[in-house]
């Protein structure tokens, strides 16, 4: 896969797993992205200390307690649907380094970082928010990929609603944090519903993940099982992932190759809209799909190890 970024690339995920299924999916291929030279994962939103035993659980599963974990800004206590998989889990066994101040480790890992830094946000951003009011000078180090907003369409039932613009998420959740973001100097990247919204594998492509052995893939469908029992739904299971908007954040770290982009002023609302407006900020914008088949072929291949024949 050609990218334009030179070497691997140094990369934070700053994600809210635990709550959507999608972020564990994205963690997973992170880990399988050789592009992408991954310093540290923070736990974003909400309770951070549950989200934190997520993500030490799926490093030290894929063998990779050489990658710090970063605690959050702890906003609730509340848990959430793939708590079971980590009820035993107690985030002091792991073996890596994990920072209670998950915003002062992305201070110290971008500032400390030789090379840019690309911070790959799949979650409502107040950590990089407050990241950003202690030090701005990251964004003089950092380049910003986030799965936020719509554009023009979102999925069908995205919300309750049927196409069209909505407010996505990671935008409304915190609408206040994004502004925080989209008004720093970086250069930033997002992938909105427009793209992100119609990734799903089904069929062949689905089961190939599902039945892969590897401990990662394993790890990720153990969750999927947990979260698809928390909503009272076990059948999908068995045909069909839900809706994967995060990974598309994680390809876009180190390639556009699949994606039509486009440079748009971007708006973000108080009440959590991304409106195009001319005058306000640019942003890389993933407006639609070259090939979308290629790019879950592209997923398939990435978590399996093995291209579909």
């Amino acid at each position: 896969m050609k990218h334009g970024y030179g070497k691997r690339v140094p990369v934070i995920l700053d994600t809210d797993i635990g709550g959507d299924i999608d972020d564990t999916w994205a963690l997973a291929m992170l880990l399988k992205s050789p592009e992408l030279d991954v310093k540290l994962v923070v736990s974003d939103t909400a309770n951070t200390t549950y989200r934190a035993k997520i993500i030490a659980k799926m490093l030290e599963t894929a063998g990779r307690t050489d990658v710090p974990v970063g605690v959050g800004i702890h906003l609730s206590d509340d848990i959430g649907p793939q708590q079971e998989w980590v009820e035993d889990y107690q985030l002091a066994s792991y073996k890596g380094k994990v920072y209670q101040d998950g915003v002062k480790a992305i201070i110290d890992t971008i500032m400390n970082s030789p090379r840019p830094v690309t911070l790959v946000c799949i979650g409502p951003v107040p950590n990089i928010a407050a990241a950003l009011e202690r030090e701005p000078r990251i964004a003089q180090k950092a380049r910003f990929v986030g799965m936020h907003g719509c554009l023009r369409k979102s999925p069908w039932g995205y919300n309750g609603k049927e196409g069209g613009l909505v407010a996505e998420y990671n935008v409304y959740a915190n609408p206040k944090a994004l502004q925080k973001v989209f008004e720093a100097s970086w250069p930033i990247t997002i992938t909105p519903l427009d793209t992100c919204g119609f990734v799903r594998l089904k069929g062949e492509k689905y089961c190939a993940v599902r039945d892969c052995n590897d401990p990662v893939v394993q790890a990720l469908m153990e969750n999927y099982k947990v979260w698809l029992k928390k909503r009272g739904d076990t059948q999908q299971f068995e045909t069909q992932s839900t809706i994967l908007f995060d990974t598309v954040a994680v390809y876009l770290a180190f390639s556009e190759e699949l994606l039509v982009m486009q440079e748009l002023g971007i708006r973000v609302t108080d009440d959590g809209y991304t409106l195009i407006d001319d005058k306000a900020r640019r942003v890389n914008c993933a407006v639609e799909w070259r090939d979308l088949s290629a790019y879950e072929d592209f997923l398939v291949a990435r978590l399996t190890g093995k291209k579909l024949v």
